[in-house]
């Protein structure tokens, strides 16, 4: 379909990440993106990014980058800056639900009543949070008589991974697209939930660093060839929002690795792998609707 009119895009959660991988390839794409985060300041997080970094890099791109300072945990902020999108923009094309508390003890391996009961935030920041966000989209998607509602996910929502916490969420979020889709459909939008594979993130690379430091890289080197750049995502999502059959996709929850052979799009030019035999498969919605 034709790019004569850039498409305007929200991503939350875009400080670093997924988030701002998937941001700043839809700025490659020449798209308007608001990007919406915690961190604003160069430093005062743990990891490097901030949304201006990310909104510059968009604009860098051949985009239009613009920060909005968000604290998913806050309704209020959260419905301040929907409101200013819609004061300044004619509506919404695709919005991208990625915002998510993640700890450090995320990883740890002890079970879930031996680690902090803090992790239990992603539940709030991570699946209530997108179900506010896409509240507060749904009219500015609804504009435009097209549009794309797409939640970053994994495998963890059908394997044990990272924990019970962990797993509620991406499982959460993948039964938000599926029921969301439902109310859509009539209006044109489609909702899918994607699985990402391990991600070449800000973390990541700290974590590889440390571990090629301290000799304990073993097994972590394979993983880090096979990773799949954050950006990567966001050119799936904006050939996802291309397609012409994007409507019978809707309510799906989709492999990128899948995605990108359906397109043909490689990863700076390899070719990720699908984990599903691995590490599982999507759950398929039944077509009850019972209101």
């Amino acid at each position: 379909m034709s790019d004569a009119k850039p498409l305007v895009a929200v991503v939350t959660g875009a400080s670093r990440g997924a988030g701002r991988g998937i941001a700043v390839a839809l700025g490659q794409r020449g798209a308007t993106v608001y990007v919406t985060g915690r961190t604003t300041t160069p430093g005062s997080a743990a990891l490097p990014g901030t949304i201006h970094e990310t909104a510059a890099a968009i604009t860098a791109a051949g985009g239009r980058g613009i920060a909005l300072a968000v604290d998913h945990a806050d309704d209020a902020q959260v419905a301040a800056a929907f409101a200013q999108i819609a004061a300044e923009q004619d509506g919404l094309d695709i919005l991208v639900n990625n915002v998510a508390v993640i700890h450090d003890e995320l990883t740890d391996p002890r079970e879930f009543w031996a680690r902090p009961l803090h992790l239990a935030e992603i539940l709030n920041v991570g699946l209530r949070s997108q179900y506010v966000a896409s509240w507060h989209a749904a009219p500015l998607l609804l504009r435009r008589g097209r549009g794309l509602v797409a939640f970053t996910s994994s495998f963890g929502a059908v394997c044990f991974m990272h924990g019970p916490a962990y797993g509620a969420q991406k499982a959460g979020v993948d039964k938000l697209a599926a029921d969301m889709a439902v109310d859509f459909r009539p209006h044109g939008v489609a909702a899918v939930s994607l699985w990402m594979g391990p991600l070449l993130t800000e973390r990541a690379k700290a974590t590889y660093a440390r571990k090629a430091a301290d000799g304990t890289l073993g097994d972590y080197a394979a993983f880090a060839a096979q990773a799949e750049t954050p950006e990567f995502s966001g050119h799936l999502l904006h050939r996802l929002y291309q397609d012409q059959e994007l409507m019978t996709l809707s309510g799906q929850t989709l492999i990128g690795a899948e995605l990108a052979e359906r397109y043909g799009m490689l990863d700076e030019g390899r070719k990720p792998p699908s984990y599903r035999a691995m590490l599982g498969e999507p759950r398929l919605p039944h077509p009850a609707v019972i209101r």
